[in-house]
């Protein structure tokens, strides 16, 4: 199935977790692995950067931290970072360089790449999000099907099993999710795509693609 590996969804120069990514193919075989991987890499994390902030959460010196903010480890804020009014981050989370947390958005599980931004109201749980993609106001990741099966990823002509229970939204690079998108479990949106406002999308979007609804798709000139 093309449009699904990390290579083709992401570059790896634009996160703090790119060992995380080694020896998989595909962007969900991770998510299993986020845990672990926050816990071993914050206790090497330069301590003229970082600052550890109650039990396992370590945050950049120079990130902004709104004080209504609700943070809970296994937990990376990298450089820059930004966590706006009431956001909850549930643990199990990389906040990259740079990105945008915003006000009652809710983390959990996931890795934003460097200057991802949801900034307004959105869930993204069990998801990977590239560099620089953007969540609109109200989108979200649904992680979890309705009859509670192990989500598959389906292409145009075919599936790959994934074999987990709980998988939400894999963004490329520079993707753009309209306002009040549904993101259903499994979902894949290569890079540069566009999803407009209010969409329910399901299965995988190519590259260079503006999505406006299952059976309209049109590839970006």
């Amino acid at each position: 199935m093309n449009g699904v590996t990390i290579d083709e969804l992401y570059d790896l120069k634009e996160t703090i977790a790119a060992e995380l990514f080694e020896g998989a193919e595909y962007p969900w075989e991770v998510l299993p692995k986020i845990h672990d991987f926050i816990m071993e890499l914050g206790k090497r994390l330069p301590k003229e950067i970082f600052e550890e902030h109650g039990e396992n959460i370590w945050i950049a010196k120079n990130a902004k931290i709104a004080p209504t903010a609700c943070l809970n480890g296994p937990l990376i804020i990298d450089e820059d970072a930004e966590i706006r009014h009431c956001a909850f981050i549930r643990g199990n989370a990389i906040v990259g360089k740079g990105a945008v947390v915003g006000n009652s958005t809710e983390l959990k599980n996931v890795v934003l790449f460097n200057k991802v931004q949801v900034p307004h109201y959105n869930y993204v749980g069990d998801s990977i999000l590239g560099h620089k993609s953007h969540m609109g106001a109200g989108s979200i990741t649904s992680n979890v099907k309705s009859d509670k099966t192990l989500v598959t990823v389906r292409g145009k002509d075919d599936c790959i099993e994934t074999g987990l229970k709980k998988m939400g939204a894999m963004l490329g690079d520079y993707v753009e999710v309209g306002c009040n998108s549904v993101l259903n479990p499994g979902t894949v949106i290569g890079r540069n795509s566009n999803i407009y406002p209010t969409s329910m999308v399901r299965g995988v979007v190519p590259a260079n693609s503006i999505y406006k609804n299952k059976t309209e798709i049109a590839e970006k000139h």
